[in-house]
């Protein structure tokens, strides 16, 4: 078993090529080819479902070692990184913003254009904090599986004049199911909270069971039927909230885990890598999206939709 080896090298037919590249490469194409270079040699196992154990903390029930693993360590080390980026980049807030302000900015009022008509104006002002901190946060973390150095750096052991890689010193956060689900947990628990807050629970239970039927335009004898169907309904409604948590996190997990065992399985091939790059965005884009649609499902009525009884202006406020 070796110790902590660092297979980052540039094969000479990369470098080979290299030298025949114009000069004016774009930015991204450069990045991808010495990402591409440097992670050459990568496990052909693939990514391992779950994530090393690197500062053992005891034993679970079945006897299996559990405490800080490597995709905990990436996690704290990428989110302390990104928050510090941000801070630099904004620096000392002035009416005249700077090149790394406005950038901020820019991103802030794009996605404030894209959440505000989802969760509606009286949800917004909590949402927005959480909605863009999963934003940057699962998009980071998405994005950090193609940073050279990842998955190619640990312990392993040589076959047939390569060296595989079976306990990488850095793996993708939401390439562990743990990190999904705690993500998805906190934005089913940020969800429960601001519903609560905004709507309140005589809305919610309306929202869930109520007959949303006009009862001045539907027959006497059909009215109590349409009660009864709703109300039936409303516990399909309560069991797809349940496994909210768990698709939420499956769908993140799976695009991302699967994402990094093609690049493992294709050597980091440039056109799995630039792919990836696009996977990465629209998983943090549809995570974020539907954590923003489920507050509006509630919190974003009219008038029109609140019951008769006047419960939902009892407790909108």
């Amino acid at each position: 078993m070796a110790a902590l080896p660092i297979t980052l090298f540039i094969t000479p037919k990369l470098f080979v090529s290299s030298m025949f590249l114009p000069r004016r490469i774009s930015g991204l194409a450069l990045a991808a080819l010495v990402a591409y270079a440097t992670t050459a040699v990568a496990s052909e196992g693939g990514v391992p479902p779950s994530a090393e154990v690197l500062i053992p903390l005891g034993q679970n029930a079945a006897g299996h070692a559990w405490g800080i693993t490597n995709s905990m360590v990436t996690g704290w080390v990428i989110s302390a990184f990104a928050a510090a980026l941000v801070l630099w980049l904004v620096g000392k807030p002035s009416i005249l913003p700077s090149r790394g302000q406005a950038v901020v900015e820019a991103l802030i009022e794009s996605l404030r254009g894209l959440f505000e008509p989802i969760v509606g104006k009286k949800a917004f002002p909590a949402s927005f904090p959480l909605l863009v901190t999963l934003f940057i946060f699962i998009l980071v973390h998405n994005w950090m599986g193609l940073i050279p150095g990842v998955g190619t750096i640990g312990w392993g052991h040589d076959l047939d004049g390569h060296f595989i890689i079976t306990r990488p010193l850095i793996r993708p956060h939401n390439s562990d199911f743990n990190g999904t689900i705690a993500l998805a947990l906190i934005s089913f628990g940020a969800w429960a909270i601001i519903i609560l807050k905004y709507a309140g629970p005589k809305f919610i239970y309306w929202d869930l069971f109520g007959n949303k039927a006009d009862k001045k335009e539907t027959p006497g004898w059909l009215y109590p039927i349409l009660s009864l169907i709703f109300f039936i309904v409303g516990f399909v409604e309560v069991f797809s909230i349940c496994i909210r948590p768990f698709t939420l996190s499956v769908r993140l997990f799976g695009n991302i885990f699967g994402g990094e065992n093609l690049l493992h399985g294709t050597h980091f091939f440039f056109i799995f890598y630039f792919m990836e790059l696009l996977v990465g965005l629209i998983q943090t884009i549809v995570f974020t999206l539907l954590s923003s649609v489920y507050i509006g499902l509630i919190c974003n009525h009219g008038d029109d939709h609140e019951p008769e009884s006047g419960h939902a202006a009892a407790t909108h406020h």
